[in-house]
């Protein structure tokens, strides 16, 4: 017998000891799929036998089954199942999760059991016990569909048992392989003109009309010459004008295979009414019934017939891609995807409703997918809406076509929208159905998510990444996050992107030196990057600019109706201006230099994320200077002057040619010389603001616009590109100094160390230096993004005045980087995995857990100064 078995169900073994089911069970399913009563027996007793842990065995492995069906894998029970009350539990256990329960009997001879079971020294029980199981078998074997089995396979000898082979079959709504590409087709509601103009749209083609006979199948067969499959939602018929050209255009592309169709609760109401049901001929089934009464009548029994048998083999979803798509009429929530039970049709049908109806007596529907959290992209309609909207990875593509909006596609997987602009208003809605400009141009994916949820980022995370594969965040980490997070951070809906820290190249061994740019070229040529990006290193702060183009872009993109069209945040997340009037002006600045540059009609975007720095330093950190650097230069000059001229005083009175005096004196001569040098270092970085003209704002990363994240771009296209925006308005925007050097090239390399030697010497920070292209993997993966090398002076400010000093440098060259950059690849793949997502459209949520990610990551502890 070959027993072919839905590839997610509840294969319940039911048989006497000794029947061979778990031999057959060995034979035919992974280990990991087989519950078995006795393992149960022994992992909560220590003795497959003691029969006095059997119902404590049993609470196990119903456990466990339920966890396994939740994740939707099959799974397997072997014990004798021969009563209804053991069975009983396990079909409201495949019930609740919505799969197919499968019933396999073994019911061997007597004789046969008997003797299997006086082979094994644990089964020394009498002839009895197996007389009785069967006996109990016999009975069951009568009630097994009542009970709800829905497939049954009894094996009656163990020739049958020996030869019998299990098939695995998709459940009818399972088309994971196909990968589209798709046309994802909103309600259609017998609008066929528009139906017709979009299909010519998405480029489908009608292949020769056949004449127009009873068959359903009998006009033109819409066909896409590379291949793309359309997929209705449902809801072919009532209320339009042509619906039975609709059916018959749909029916011709699914017999065909250039279309697959789930059912809508119209179909399905007009099928009752071909059955002869009794139904309410209302919400346009009179206009249907009238086309279908209009038929010549030796024709229309037979097109009733195919039409009705057509719309019964409609399944109510379907999953597709891998599982990465799902489509259904009224919406897919994740425990239901590809699984099969009426309340699972129902849900595809019609949706979750409160039990309510509202002011146009319409039901009141539980928005599920406000609340949606699987992986699966779900496609609906059912509820018209204006413009189709993205909701935490969930998208209504009936934009009301028959109630005069438009006919809507959604390609997939380009997630680019086509519509169709209703001909007329062919119905008038019970609730009215405004046009997309009378609605807040303001999205969806942001209405749900003004506040960030805790239970989306506590505990430990692990994060999946393209970049890094997975990436774990613990939970002490989360917990520190979560705290800046809500008492310090930006409006969330802003919050795309944070940068990621940034390891400093090896340390140098060269004189007086802790950094210098050698190391870095060496890290990277070893890593076999031929050419770098040498950058110029602002002595600023980190501060990431999204602006928009105007305040309805700020609405419809960002979800952000009150304030400015962008934001200015630091890198963890907190607003760089406490002036809000100041923020305001250096956007407007920012806004006014992308317009002169024609920027947002060359990159067809209405908004921009730059990572940037912004300078002078004191600008943000006004308060670090002031409690912790200027209070050192402060302390030291105030202390130091003292104490050199008293040992001065002492070497006076004592013998001129005492060495370990003078040592003394000459060691706090140095030590009040690196004072000065302290000083002089942070004060470089440091100026009065008195109005926007005394800012300057240097971007080096353009990281997005709609619909691109620009990291395929090179290093010097970036560079290229953002100095001609800063161009236009060069009194606040810095461009960003950059030379490339070619590590095959010696001469290439000493040019930029002396590039780096002159903006050092000159009192710069240092530079960047970063692989020409963004994304580079080596021999053991993916490698730093950038190293930073920082020049001497500035070193002071991060070590100490006298870092430099013998004592000191020998003992600072010690430091290890592995931490730090393993830090920085991990922050480095979160960035951009939140910047794919949120270009995706993804749900914020989405985007925030890598945006939390990063700043949960900060708390690691890391040496600060590296």
């Amino acid at each position: 017998m070959n027993i072919q078995i839905p590839k997610l169900s509840l294969v319940v073994l039911i048989g006497p000891s000794g029947s061979g089911k778990s031999t057959f069970a060995r034979m035919h399913f992974r280990p990991t799929e087989v519950l078995s009563s006795d393992y149960c027996r022994g992992l909560v007793s220590d003795d497959e036998n003691d029969q006095a842990a059997t119902r404590d065995a049993f609470d196990v492995l119903h456990y466990v089954a339920a966890k396994r069906l939740a994740r939707g894998q099959l799974t397997v029970v072997d014990a004798t199942n021969v009563q209804q009350e053991s069975r009983k539990p396990l079909v409201e256990l495949a019930r609740q999760y919505h799969c197919l329960p499968v019933a396999i009997v073994l019911n061997p001879p007597e004789d046969v059991c008997h003797d299997r079971n006086c082979d094994r020294a644990d089964r020394q029980f009498g002839p009895h016990v197996i007389r009785q199981q069967r006996s109990q078998l016999r009975r069951s074997l009568r009630s097994l569909k009542r009970e709800g089995f829905r497939h049954i396979f009894v094996l009656n000898s163990v020739t049958e048992i020996d030869a019998a082979g299990i098939e695995r079959v998709p459940l009818w709504n399972d088309k994971r392989e196909e990968h589209g590409p798709f046309d994802i087709i909103g309600d259609v509601h017998g609008c066929c003109d528009e139906l017709e103009g979009l299909l010519a749209q998405l480029g489908y083609q009608p292949s020769l009309v056949a004449p127009v006979g009873p068959s359903l199948v009998s006009g033109p067969v819409y066909v896409h010459p590379e291949g793309r499959k359309a997929v209705f939602v449902g809801d072919l018929v009532d209320r339009g004008p042509r619906v039975l050209d609709v059916v018959r255009l749909v029916a011709g592309m699914v017999a065909s295979g250039n279309a697959l169709c789930v059912p809508g609760n119209h179909d399905m109401k007009l099928l009752r009414k071909l059955r002869g049901k009794n139904v309410q001929v209302t919400h346009g089934l009179t206009e249907t019934l009238a086309e279908i009464d209009g038929l010549a009548a030796d024709v229309r029994d037979p097109f009733c017939k195919e039409l009705a048998e057509f719309l019964d083999g409609l399944v109510s979803h379907y999953v597709l891609d891998d599982g990465k798509l799902v489509v259904a009429h009224a919406g897919m929530k994740e425990a239901y995807q590809g699984r099969g039970s009426g309340k699972v049709r129902e849900f595809a049908l019609y949706g979750e409703t409160t039990g309510e109806t509202d002011q146009f007596g319409l039901p009141v529907r539980h928005d599920w997918a406000a609340e949606y959290r699987g992986s699966a992209m779900v496609v609906y309609g059912h509820t018209p809406v204006p413009e189709p909207d993205w909701l935490n990875g969930t998208v209504n593509v009936d934009t009301g076509c028959v109630f005069g909006g438009k006919l809507t596609a959604l390609r997939y997987p380009e997630r680019q929208f086509i519509s169709e602009p209703a001909r007329r208003t062919y119905c008038e809605s019970a609730k009215p159905f405004l046009d997309a400009d009378q609605l807040a141009p303001r999205s969806a994916q942001h209405l749900h998510d003004d506040l960030l949820d805790a239970e989306d980022v506590l505990g430990k995370r692990i994060v999946s990444t393209r970049l890094q594969g997975n990436v774990t965040i613990r939970e002490e980490n989360a917990v520190a996050a979560l705290e800046v997070m809500s008492r310090f951070a930006a409006d969330p809906k802003w919050l795309i992107y944070l940068p990621p820290t940034m390891s400093p190249c090896e340390t140098s061994n060269e004189p007086g030196l802790l950094e210098h740019p050698a190391e870095a070229f060496i890290y990277f040529r070893n890593q076999g990057v031929p050419q770098v990006v040498c950058q110029e290193k602002h002595m600023g702060s980190r501060a990431v600019v999204v602006v928009c183009r105007d305040q309805e872009a700020a609405c419809d993109r960002f979800g952000v109706t009150e304030g400015h069209a962008g934001v200015i945040y630091t890198r963890t997340g907190r607003r760089f201006f406490n002036d809000v009037e100041q923020e305001k002006e250096l956007l407007n600045r920012l806004r006014d230099a992308l317009i002169n540059a024609g920027f947002w009609e060359e990159y067809q975007t209405n908004w921009v994320c730059l990572d940037c720095e912004l300078m002078p330093w004191s600008a943000k950190a006004q308060e670090l200077l002031r409690s912790q650097y200027a209070a050192v230069g402060a302390a030291g000059n105030a202390a130091l002057p003292v104490t050199l001229q008293k040992l001065q005083q002492a070497a006076a009175l004592l013998s001129e040619d005492d060495q370990q005096l003078n040592a003394i004196v000459g060691r706090f001569q140095d030590r009040q010389q690196s004072l000065t040098h302290f000083v002089d270092a942070y004060r470089r970085y440091c100026w009065n603001v008195a109005s926007i003209r005394d800012l300057k704002l240097a971007p080096f990363h353009l990281l997005a616009t709609e619909g691109k994240v620009h990291t395929d771009r090179s290093h010097c296209w970036h560079m290229e590109t953002l100095a001609k925006i800063c161009s236009h308005d060069a009194e606040v925007l810095q461009a960003t100094n950059c030379r490339v050097v070619d590590l095959t090239d010696l001469d290439s390399i000493a040019a930029g160390i002396d590039w780096w030697t002159g903006l050092t010497a000159a009192g710069g920070e240092g530079m960047v230096v970063k692989p020409a292209d963004w994304i580079v993997r080596g021999k053991r993966g993916l490698i730093q993004p950038a190293v930073k090398c920082r020049g001497r002076e500035y070193l002071r400010i991060i070590y100490s005045p006298d870092y430099d000093s013998d004592e000191n440098l020998p003992r600072l060259r010690s430091r290890s980087l592995g931490r730090k950059r393993s830090l920085a690849l991990r922050e480095f793949a979160l960035g951009l995995e939140s910047l794919d997502r949120f270009v995706r459209k993804e749900p914020l949520r989405r985007v925030h857990e890598c945006v939390f990610g990063v700043l949960a990551l900060e708390s690691e502890p890391v040496d600060p100064r590296l």
